[in-house]
């Protein structure tokens, strides 16, 4: 229940889980997902809102309006133009340190109706405990005894119902029970000191123009940041209950459901909704099958704003707050931040950003830093893709990183890469930089084969390599002829249909020479071997009338055909075709 919002403004649009609940039943795609009003896009709202008019001004409303009017455009925009894949780039460590800030600076705007005293409106830590602090002498006891006697009871609620199944359904009774509690106890001893939700409006919403245009663009991060905890929690959670319940979830579907559901509740006074987890976990639990669900939803709460808005006037704010502090105690994910500091000290350095900024700077700054951390993280693993120099696994044909197997065998003469990742223009410079690294840093003591004093080949092992772009093939092509002034041999290992393709229109095939392209790693460190070996005979008995041989690579090549043993690669029985290199099997078929 948004009681951070303003109480006294709260039901002009608590209507904000009445007219998009039947618009999503209509257009949306899940069967169990319940929308309405969150905590978290409730916070955003006030936060922003509280910046620009005071919450007892009717601008406040008409602005949390069109911000629903906003959200809803920019969903179906996401929704048609298919661009819900943008949100995955933000991280999960980056959302959970948002919202366990957030449910913090929940917690502690709450307090004013537990200490009886007003505490400044503000997204930030520091002014609000300062506010607490300085305004203790104004602290009234009634409102903080029985605010923290329903929270009480709300948290032994919630605990029974998690720690015994038969009790579940006590879970969505709490805070129903907290404002019976609360009204009860008004209703009978009217204590002057505790204050009320008082007078509200009674009857359904009617239609009426989204207002305040004029501060539009001021709103647009706010409502593109909503959108974007709207897309993140609702497909989440609606992707998550259909797997659960075996069926599909088109995630386009889903936003445009969301976004019209925004759209038309903008036009029956209601601010940005989006999917409930606990709502939707309780339909889910509840059993529900279809959109029909929500329809009731609908009708039952259209009910309660004809008939039992009177009834709403008794309610105490500190019974609400205890309401509002209970659901946010949930979001506090702690456990999250020890699971990632022992499993990946990235993703914790992340969180700690995330949730620090947010608590010291503020939710707008905090979410744009946090996701801007996530991205420049991704960002960073895309330029320094990972790369391992490979080693054959003994007795076996198979290549493996030697950092993992450091039994490996690797070959004198011979670096064999793989690059585990697409290649373009933000990593070639740095893919490159590691190929020297390798050159140079060749441990002899560990090879096998011919002892020859360099390197002679390159092997480039790219099945894991998606794409390449011009750039890319650009600086390959520096590359080669850079090996081939210091007489190195690059050779490529297994590159897809796509990769091959650029390679081959680029010229890059051609440049590089097509027996030196192959299907299998081995393939190509045993053609390879076979040069080193003829390298080192060379080295050893120099040929008197070199003139009259054809070129060394020819003589090489045919030497193949004439010496495949391979008792050094302890592989077995190798025929022929097994050597031949990619381009000419593809060309043979």
């Amino acid at each position: 229940m948004p009681s951070w919002l303003g109480f006294n403004q709260f039901m002009d649009y608590a209507d904000s889980g009445f007219v998009p609940v039947f618009v999503y039943a209509i257009f949306g795609s899940s069967r169990q997902l319940a929308t309405g009003p969150v905590a978290l896009v409730s916070l955003l709202v006030s936060n922003v809102l509280g910046g620009i008019v005071d919450s007892s001004d009717e601008l406040y409303t008409e602005l949390a309006i069109l911000l629903a009017l906003m959200v809803g455009i920019l969903e179906c925009i996401m929704g048609l133009l298919r661009l819900g894949w943008l949100i995955r780039f933000i991280s999960h460590s980056v959302i959970s340190g948002f919202t366990t800030s957030s449910a913090i600076v929940i917690a502690l705007s709450q307090a004013k109706h537990f200490l009886g005293y007003d505490v400044v409106r503000s997204s930030k830590i520091v002014p609000l405990a300062k506010s607490i602090i300085s305004g203790v002498d104004k602290f009234s006891w009634p409102p903080f005894v029985m605010g923290s006697s329903i929270l009480a009871v709300l948290l032994f609620i919630k605990h029974l119902g998690k720690s015994r199944k038969q009790f579940g359904f006590l879970r969505a009774a709490g805070p129903l029970t907290a404002v019976i509690l609360g009204t009860t106890f008004v209703k009978i001893f009217h204590p002057s000191s505790i204050s009320l939700v008082g007078e509200i409006p009674q009857g359904l919403p009617r239609f009426s123009i989204p207002k305040g245009f004029g501060y539009a663009k001021s709103l647009i991060p706010t409502a593109m940041l909503i959108t974007g905890v709207a897309i993140l929690e609702s497909v989440g959670i609606a992707k998550a209950l259909a797997a659960k319940n075996g069926y599909e979830l088109d995630s386009s579907q889903e936003l445009l459901g969301l976004g019209l559901a925004n759209i038309f509740g903008s036009f029956f006074s209601a601010y940005p909704a989006t999917g409930s987890f606990s709502r939707s976990a309780v339909s889910n639990e509840s059993g529900a099958k279809t959109g029909l669900s929500g329809i009731i939803t609908g009708i039952i709460m259209g009910c309660a704003l004809l008939f039992l808005t009177p009834l709403f006037e008794y309610i105490p704010l500190c019974s609400l707050a205890a309401i509002v502090i209970s659901a946010v105690m949930g979001l506090v994910d702690y456990e999250e931040a020890f699971f990632l500091w022992r499993v990946d000290k990235k993703d914790f350095l992340l969180w700690t950003i995330t949730s620090a900024t947010t608590l010291f700077l503020g939710i707008e700054i905090g979410v744009l830093v946090g996701v801007g951390a996530s991205i420049a993280f991704v960002i960073s693993e895309s330029a320094n893709p990972h790369t391992a120099v490979l080693g054959r696994l003994p007795g076996t044909t198979v290549y493996r990183n030697i950092q993992q197997y450091p039994e490996a065998y690797t070959y004198n003469g011979i670096v064999m890469v793989r690059i585990d990742a697409p290649i373009y223009f933000a990593n070639i410079s740095y893919i490159k930089d590691r190929l020297r690294e390798y050159e140079l840093g060749v441990d002899k003591s560990t090879r096998h084969g011919p002892e020859v004093e360099r390197i002679y080949f390159v092997i480039l092992e790219m099945s894991p390599v998606t794409y390449i772009d011009s750039s890319a093939v650009q600086a390959l092509k520096d590359l080669h002829q850079e090996y081939k002034s210091r007489d190195i041999q690059i050779a490529i290992s297994n590159p897809n249909r796509e990769v091959l393709l650029t390679l081959t229109k680029a010229g890059l095939v051609q440049l590089i020479g097509k027996e030196w392209y192959f299907v299998r790693m081995h393939d190509a460190v045993q053609v390879c071997l076979q040069h080193v070996r003829s390298i080192n005979q060379e080295t050893k008995h120099p040929d008197p009338l070199p003139v009259d041989e054809p070129d060394i690579f020819r003589r090489l090549l045919n030497q193949i055909e004439e010496d495949l043993s391979v008792a050094k690669l302890e592989s077995g029985d190798i025929t022929d075709s097994q050597l031949e290199p990619l381009l000419s099997r593809s060309q043979k078929s």
